[in-house]
């Protein structure tokens, strides 16, 4: 799908065609799509290198056209074994139009595509390349905090859990945070290119925004490694908690049977058929069973005084 975009006082304005200071928004293109943006003079390279899903951020430069790819988070739903991921999302820049090409649909580009975004101009193409950058940092400190979130509800479920869901869901969020990890260093690589570059070095205000969009990557890339440091000594934790509330309820169970016990074992014994005490006494069953209820509170005692009630 390609979506033709034009900022104007408004806001953005949809055109019907390509005109000069537009933006693309491409998403998961078709065929016939990819050779309308070949028309206009786009490398077929830059359109298909944002189409896979695994790769790496860079930048390249073919016949006065500029790819920047970068790695964007996105969050793919609860139910996935790995709710957050991320995705290569390529930004071309032409004399005319800056392309966004992605091969699916993710919060970033629709904030931007809504209007939401503000004094968002696309006829400064440099300005709105980083605006793109410092909102895909933004948005990975914003999936962080999600994700801290999540992760502080399921360690009050896991105090008290003896089943190993809860430690699964945290595993969940522990790949996510790898996939992270991962892609924000690899940005990092991307972002010092560019600085060295001469790309934003025409405005004062551009090449702030540029340092500010460094220093966001560089806060979540530090706010990752403490996340996952945390998620990872929680999990080592309370998967010995699981163990240790599991052996507690083990020790419960058997405490039970060694109180319970007696009285069968007294019950077993004048159950037979044979000759034993107090078997012509008037007050024989009253005996027997508190002989065997005092069997059984001494040793309800002695486990309790032993800690496994």
């Amino acid at each position: 799908m390609i979506t033709i975009c034009k900022s104007n006082q408004a806001g953005l304005e949809t055109l019907a065609g390509p005109a000069a200071g537009c933006w693309l928004r491409v998403v998961d293109p078709t065929p016939d799509e990819i050779a309308r943006l070949e028309a206009l003079g786009i490398p077929l390279d830059f359109i298909t290198y944002p189409l896979d899903i695994d790769e790496r951020p860079r930048t390249e430069r073919e016949n006065n056209k500029i790819l920047i790819l970068l790695r964007i988070p996105y969050f793919q739903g609860e139910s996935f074994d790995v709710p957050y991921i991320t995705i290569p999302l390529g930004i071309i820049l032409t004399d005319q139009y800056v392309v966004t090409v992605c091969k699916r649909n993710n919060d970033i580009i629709q904030e931007f595509s809504s209007g939401r975004a503000r004094d968002l101009s696309t006829t400064k193409h440099n300005r709105f390349v980083l605006r793109l950058l410092l909102a895909t940092a933004a948005k990975y400190l914003s999936y962080l905090r999600e994700i801290s979130r999540v992760v502080e509800a399921l360690e009050d479920k896991l105090q008290l859990s003896i089943r190993n869901q809860q430690v699964l869901d945290l595993l969940k969020y522990e790949k996510s945070l790898t996939y992270f990890t991962t892609a924000l260093r690899a940005n990092e690589l991307m972002l010092e290119r560019l600085q060295r570059s001469q790309l934003f070095k025409s405005y004062p205000e551009d090449e702030e925004l540029l340092e500010d969009v460094i220093t966001e990557n560089q806060q979540a890339i530090e706010m990752t490694n403490i996340q996952s440091n945390i998620l990872s000594g929680m999990m080592d934790a309370f998967a010995s908690i699981i163990s240790n509330n599991l052996n507690q309820v083990i020790k419960l169970l058997t405490s039970i049977t060694l109180v319970l016990s007696f009285p069968a074992m007294v019950a077993a014994f004048y159950g037979m058929n044979v000759a034993l005490p107090l078997d012509d006494h008037p007050l024989a069953f009253g005996v027997v069973i508190a002989v065997a209820l005092s069997l059984s509170l001494i040793v309800a005692l002695v486990l309790k005084k032993l800690d496994w009630f």
